[in-house]
């Protein structure tokens, strides 16, 4: 086995897997970005969530509002569903793990907030339930996902936006939801701050 030719076909993949998925992603990004905007500069927050990887995920986009992406600017609200294991424990032992957002949504959403759902396969029992817990809050949905989009896409309103990266591997699609984050982050500081000089 050829370590360095895996790499290669691994970079390989993930570059044809971003270029063959960008001009399905890029109008849903940009529309995103202006629905988070459009919130932020109401009052509004961001509630992300998502599991294993989609939970690092989650917490990304969180930290980039949080601090700052790559321009100083104050802080942007935004909280990561997935970082205070005392309440994912005891959600999950009181109830079920699938309630573990919707119980802290329904505490923290407010209608107008935004929630940033991400789930590869789109059918995550706990991404579906934050996003029903989303609807009754009247927040509005960000639907990261990937393949065919699974119960998630099908669960989504009008007004709603889904992100779908069509490939059949996880890795891939996390790759690319990486990157659809950045463009997020970036987005949203051009918005508010305008375009660097």
């Amino acid at each position: 086995m050829d370590l360095n030719e895996r790499i290669n076909r691994l970079f390989n993949e993930s570059i044809e897997t971003k270029q063959r998925c960008l001009p399905d992603l890029a109008p849903p990004i940009a529309a995103a970005a202006e629905m988070i905007v459009a919130s932020l500069l109401e009052g509004g927050k961001v509630l992300s969530c998502g599991n294993g990887g989609s939970a690092g995920d989650a917490q990304h986009f969180s930290s980039e509002m949080l601090n700052r992406f790559e321009r100083e600017r104050p802080g942007l609200p935004a909280i990561a569903l997935t970082t205070d294991s005392s309440t994912l424990t005891s959600i999950a032992n009181d109830y079920a793990y699938q309630e573990v957002f919707t119980k802290q949504i329904g505490a923290l959403g407010h209608p107008g907030d935004v929630l940033l759902a991400i789930s590869t396969s789109g059918n995550s029992a706990s991404i579906t339930r934050a996003v029903e817990a989303a609807e009754q809050q009247q927040m509005k949905v960000v639907a990261l996902t990937g393949r065919d989009g699974g119960k998630t896409a099908t669960m989504l309103r009008d007004g709603d936006i889904e992100i779908r990266v069509d490939s059949p591997s996880t890795a891939r699609i996390q790759e690319v939801h990486l990157l659809i984050i950045h463009c997020l982050c970036d987005l949203i500081d051009t918005q508010l701050l305008g375009e660097e000089s």
